[in-house]
């Protein structure tokens, strides 16, 4: 017998969300019912053009649309989209204006600020001025070192008003972090913030400014933010100014927003970059701001006056995703700082004093919070909050569980999927839809997302690669300096040619969702079986002494075997009971294949500044390989625990 959904919608939730008016106009349209998800689905990857034209109208998208949706619909890499086009970003993300708030920001327990919309106009136009007196025009770039705070947001729509192009980095990164990306497109005007709030200690940021900013070519001006201080000296940072006295010389005035062609760069995005140098991926002002809105508004339900949040940091293309939701007139709740800052229960308190409608966070975070044994549904009034979107990694069925038995019964748990490359998602949720345990609810809308086996073959019920077989707006512009495009083609196009392949390992259910079991390139191989890393992890963490884990293959005897690293619980140890333990609960939940043929015990697990484990990192490590891009990990000292393991000689 099949088990029910985790969660269904009930009939009123279903005829108030924006996608069934939008499935309404979509039938009209194409002249036939419209009536399912999958139907809607279908016609949207099988009529590119119409369904991203009604995407636009839909969405009421502030610009001049013209008269092509997109030529050579067939290339890919190579399609353009809505040629004609004129539009601004900025312009359409600051359409709201009046005394409700549209940022409210919350520095850990330190600092609680609420700016509203009135005021978000009035500093965004004494910024933009601020950046042309400065030298910053169309095409320009200008980058923050900043906190999730409102400067970061204020400065990124000033630069984006005037079609200059924004990029960011969270202050946790190192000097060479922050210089191997912004070194690479060479900003007029940088962004920083005298330090910063972690777990109740205050973070210095004024060397790390100093060192960065003298060793940028070209930098005309860089801004201090004073955030963690109270006056900082900025006495030595080249071209320095602080915040207000950047801003001082100017009067709030009407906005003139510079309108850009679709395909204008709006971001430049970095991937995590830890086999190398990062690459600097060139995202679109109308591929970014088409895709946000259809996810925000279609999938995720977002309407006018709702709380926004999503725990990330500059640094991680979740900010980006947020933000663009100022577009949909929602409120964004922003929090910088740990996340479980105090008593472990602080951005539950934020959903609760706050209203919060989406609480956007990390599986990881999920996880954590199961494993602290925290009950926010009891603890915390959550009746605003109807969404939780997790992404990040792949989130458990555990974690699945832990939503609807701990923080509330009655929210879509929207699991969503797609990265940096694409600044949105592939697989993500929609507010009409059951959703199962373990699955993402579905596949986005215009985005013909498949699973194709090592020849290229669609498969059903299977693992394999994720694909996707027809072009789409956010689709990146290119990767900077890489004029004839070659990288850009290798890296998502040489596994199949003229195919998107995400390096994602997954499974396209019965349910028409999704199963993801991790990247392809860190996928395991003992004697030739394909395993995705996830399908080790959800066993795993469910033992309640195991708070996180990390698991690659080893190259051993001509062939692959499974060597797993565990996180125990304070005062803790391994030993031959528990590794045995650990060992008979993967094999009764999974297969032979599936267990570690060593079980190892570690401090911590390396990951990136957007939380992410870094599998691929580890597995050179043991091998004796060099991590060619140490600065991208959050917690660099963590690999030092899996270098030169005895227990992995034998």
């Amino acid at each position: 017998m099949t088990a029910p959904p985790l969660w269904q919608p009930g009939p009123e939730r279903i005829k108030a969300a924006a996608i069934t008016r939008f499935m309404d106009e979509a039938s009209s349209l194409c002249d036939r019912p419209l009536g399912t998800y999958e139907a809607l689905w279908e016609w949207s990857v099988a009529d590119i053009e119409n369904f991203w034209s009604l995407v636009w109208d839909f969405c009421e998208v502030i610009g001049e649309k013209g008269d092509r949706v997109v030529v050579d619909p067939e290339r890919m890499p190579g399609a353009r989209w809505f040629p004609e086009a004129q539009l601004n970003y900025a312009e359409n993300l600051l359409r709201v204006r009046g005394p409700d708030k549209a940022l409210i920001f919350w520095g850990e327990d330190r600092v609680k600020r609420h700016i509203d919309w009135d005021e978000l106009h009035a500093g965004v136009s004494r910024c933009r001025q601020a950046l042309v007196h400065a030298g910053v025009g169309t095409g320009d770039r200008v980058a923050g070192y900043l906190p999730n705070m409102p400067e970061a947001v204020i400065a990124m729509l000033a630069t984006a008003s005037l079609g200059a192009v924004w990029s960011s980095a969270s202050p946790d990164f190192g000097v060479e972090g922050v210089l191997d990306r912004f070194g690479q497109i060479g900003p007029k005007v940088l962004f920083c913030t005298d330090g910063y709030f972690y777990n109740g200690s205050v973070i210095d940021c004024m060397d790390k400014n100093q060192q960065v900013a003298a060793r940028l070519k070209g930098l005309l001006k860089t801004v201090v933010v004073p955030y963690a201080g109270s006056d900082p000296d900025i006495g030595k940072i080249a071209e320095g100014a602080k915040w207000e006295t950047f801003l001082a010389p100017f009067e709030p005035e009407n906005i003139e927003f510079r309108r850009v062609a679709f395909d204008h760069p709006l971001f430049i995005m970095f991937s995590s970059g830890t086999t190398g140098v990062p690459k600097c991926i060139v995202h679109s002002v109308g591929g970014t701001l088409l895709q946000h809105l259809k996810e925000h508004r279609l999938h995720g339900d977002i309407r006018a006056g709702d709380r926004l949040f999503y725990f990330t940091t500059c640094g991680w293309m979740m900010w980006n995703w947020l933000v663009s939701g100022l577009a949909s007139g929602a409120t964004l709740l922003l929090y910088d700082g740990s996340p479980f800052a105090g008593d472990q229960t602080i951005l539950f308190d934020l959903a609760q004093s706050e209203e919060m409608t989406q609480f956007g966070t990390s599986a990881k975070f999920i996880e954590a919070c199961g494993k602290f044994g925290l009950n926010p549904g009891s603890t915390h009034q959550l009746e605003a909050l109807r969404s939780v979107f997790s992404t990040g990694s792949p989130l458990a069925p555990e974690g699945f569980r832990y939503v609807y038995e701990k923080i509330k019964s009655d929210v879509q748990l929207a699991s969503i999927s797609g990265g940096t490359d694409i600044i949105s998602c592939f697989a993500l949720g929609s507010p009409i839809l059951p959703v199962w345990l373990g699955e993402l609810q579905c596949r986005g809308l215009g985005m013909a997302v498949d699973v194709y086996d090592d020849a290229g073959r669609p498969v059903r019920g299977e693992k394999g690669e994720l694909v996707c077989t027809h072009p789409f707006p956010s689709m990146p512009v290119g990767f900077w300096n890489d004029d004839d495009g070659e990288r850009y083609r290798k890296a998502y196009f040489d596994r199949f040619p003229g195919i998107w392949c995400h390096g994602d390992f997954v499974e396209l259910t019965a349910h028409e969702g999704l199963i993801i079991y991790g990247r392809s390139d860190a996928t395991l191989n003992p004697g030739g079986v394909r395993i995705g890393t996830a399908e080790i992890y959800r066993q795993v963490e469910q033992l309640d002494e195991v708070l996180e884990s990390v698991v690659i293959g080893q190259d051993w005897n001509n062939d692959m075997r499974v060597v797993l690293f565990v996180k125990l619980r304070d005062g803790m140890q391994l030993n031959e009971a528990l590794a045995d333990k650990i060992k008979k609960h993967i094999r009764a939940k999974t297969t032979p294949r599936h267990v570690p043929a060593r079980v190892l015990q570690v401090q911590d697990i390396p990951r990136t500044k957007s939380g992410k484990i870094v599998e691929l990192a580890v597995r050179d490590i043991v091998h004796g390989r060099a991590v060619k891009n140490i600065e991208s990990l959050a917690n660099p000292e963590a690999l030092d625990e899996f270098r030169n393991r005895p227990e992995l000689k034998a």
